[in-house]
């Protein structure tokens, strides 16, 4: 006889574990392209950076409303929920990449131009693969970073460094 599976129904949250996910990213990769596009095309990659970051953010407040329906405090609850994700996400999806990925393409640029006698166009085109490159080892360190400057501040007002996504 063969073990019978057990699935569990762990809910899917459309912000955290589908493509969604990468629209927070939206602003590293305009940071990348900074050399290469338009200033108001690396503006739009923030708007959509922010746009996900407050959708997610309302989102778990909805959530939070929801698990505690008419309980007394569910509306410090939800509003904790709200401001815990949204600093949280703006903060790790938004600003510190957004500034990481700036100063990398920054000096990458500066320096191609004083190490080496490549065209214009060839240093702000490997300024940008740099960048983009640079993304998926800056994501964790940022992550966990945030974690413990929040845990270690903003979640000490507001019980007892739980995260609340």
């Amino acid at each position: 006889m063969e073990p019978v599976e057990i699935k569990t129904s762990k809910e899917v949250d459309i912000y955290r574990d589908t493509w969604v996910r990468f629209l927070g990213y939206a602003n590293e990769v305009g940071e990348a392209f900074r050399a290469l596009v338009p200033i108001s095309a690396v503006w739009g990659s923030y708007a959509v950076a922010t746009a996900y970051v407050t959708t997610d953010a309302v989102d778990k407040g909805r959530k939070a409303a929801e698990a505690h329906g008419d309980a007394p405090g569910r509306t410090t609850r939800v509003a904790v929920a709200v401001v815990d994700t949204f600093v949280w996400q703006a903060l790790a999806s938004v600003a510190v990449p957004g500034f990481t990925i700036n100063r990398v393409c920054a000096a990458s640029h500066f320096l191609l131009g004083r190490a080496t006698r490549w065209p214009l166009p060839v240093r702000k085109w490997t300024t940008t693969a740099i960048g983009l490159s640079t993304i998926p080892f800056i994501i964790t360190p940022i992550d966990r970073g945030v974690d413990y400057v929040l845990d270690s501040s903003l979640r000490k007002v507001y019980g007892h460094g739980e995260k609340h996504d």
